[in-house]
């Protein structure tokens, strides 16, 4: 069992609780950021909004990802996001300039 913040209110939560709640839930289309309960994935959104029975605007994507991900369950980033290259100073400053940058 853990105790999850969620939206301001705390839940005990368990592993097994969360996949009979989830059990017969059809999955939404996934557009932001997921976890994978049993053999189906589901938006970290729609999981917390069974699971708290709050409307979804209460809480963050962030929140539930934490609970699920401390519970065992694997949870997945935004589809298609990457991650932007880290640039140097020097990079930085010939790439605003429109320089080649240097190597």
């Amino acid at each position: 069992m853990r105790r999850c913040v969620i939206a301001r209110f705390a839940f005990n939560l368990v592993k097994s609780e969360v996949l009979e709640s989830m059990k017969g839930i059809k999955p939404e289309a996934v557009t932001g950021e997921s976890v994978i309960i049993g053999r189906r994935t589901y938006p970290v959104k729609q999981v917390g909004e069974v699971l708290t029975k709050q409307d979804r605007r209460d809480f963050s994507a962030g929140e539930v990802t934490r609970a699920m991900s401390r519970l065992g369950f694997t949870c997945r980033p935004v589809p298609g996001l990457s991650t932007a290259p880290v640039l140097t100073r020097l990079q930085t400053a010939a790439a605003l300039l429109g320089a080649p940058s240097p190597a």
